[in-house]
């Protein structure tokens, strides 16, 4: 087996185990879901379910393979994130067992999908902060519960490389949005609440929109074509220190409304919910170091990615309003 992928039913894995298909690998999808319940489902992969919190699910799932992709987690939005620390916590289970289960199995290279959430908060406390650093991470301070469970996963993958030279790579993902990703039920990130809500008044004629706090906190979103072009890059290149995966084109929410207005040929009254989760009020991408390490960074503008989104997000919400 070329790759595992865990977490392959979430918005990413499925993405990525299309990605190394096309190149002619062989691929083992795995996610706790039901198979009904993925948001990609791809034939070619041996697609399997298990739970790899639990060490034995762990050691099936990554048997025999070259390759491993630890992208699965108890996660969602900032909604999820800020209601459910516990529960984001307990991913350390799935980050320790897999890791683990990968060393010993004789996996030659592994990544793990991390977050900016590890960075620290005092870094992110206006809209207009500077782009953030990977050593911005320390004196550690990350977003509590999640940003938490991201840091400490990391610092196990530095100290399997030091302690028995079993290759990780880590990168640090900046806000993920695209197709096929969650839209609704909670889980959802920015992006795709802020494109359902769009099409839903499209569709309905609704003529107001519900954004969470005051639509100026600012934050850099990357396209799922990107994150999954920079994971292959990262995991087969020859740094292990951790790099920000992430555009690095800052918006306010009330910008990313601007650009789906305009996609969408409505003007909507924002109403806005102050005391709805909000994250932090900044944060932003500093790509120094990709662009050092591999020439390479982010490319996708916010407007291009918001229209793939936007139009396949207007699919579902139509769809579901029949």
């Amino acid at each position: 087996m070329s790759a595992v992928v865990t977490g392959a039913g979430g918005f990413i894995g499925g993405h990525l185990v299309a990605a190394l298909l096309r190149q002619g690998k062989s691929v083992r999808a795995v996610d706790i879901k039901p198979l009904d319940e993925w948001c990609q489902v791809h034939p070619e992969a041996e697609n399997i379910r298990e739970d790899v919190s639990l060490p034995d699910s762990a050691r099936r799932a990554v048997r025999g393979s070259s390759t491993v992709y630890n992208l699965a987690a108890d996660m969602g939005g900032m909604g999820f994130i800020e209601n459910n620390r516990a529960a984001c916590m307990l991913s350390v289970l799935t980050s320790t067992h897999v890791l683990k289960c990968a060393r010993e199995e004789g996996v030659e290279r592994f990544f793990y999908s991390s977050s900016a959430c590890v960075y620290a908060e005092g870094r992110q406390n206006t809209p207009n902060t500077a782009p953030l650093r990977e050593s911005d991470a320390y004196p550690a301070m990350p977003e509590d519960g999640y940003g938490w469970e991201k840091l400490f996963s990391e610092r196990m993958c530095r100290h399997f490389l030091e302690d028995y030279c079993f290759q990780t790579r880590v990168a640090r993902y900046h806000n993920i949005y695209g197709e096929f990703g969650t839209w609704y039920g909670g889980r959802e990130k920015a992006p795709a609440a802020l494109c359902r809500k769009v099409a839903t008044a499209a569709l309905t004629g609704e003529k107001s929109l519900r954004i969470w706090g005051d639509g100026n906190q600012t934050r850099t979103f990357t396209y799922i074509d990107d994150c999954v072009q920079g994971t292959l890059l990262i995991t087969e290149g020859d740094h292990p220190e951790p790099v920000n995966l992430g555009s690095d084109e800052m918006v306010s929410i009330n910008q990313v409304v601007d650009i789906l207005e305009d996609i969408a040929g409505v003007r909507l009254e924002r109403q806005y919910q102050l005391d709805a989760p909000q994250g932090v009020r900044g944060r932003s991408s500093d790509n120094t170091e990709i662009m050092g390490r591999y020439g390479w960074a982010p490319s996708t503008s916010l407007a291009h990615g918001l229209e793939q989104t936007y139009a396949w997000i207007y699919s579902q919400v139509k769809q579901a309003l029949t």
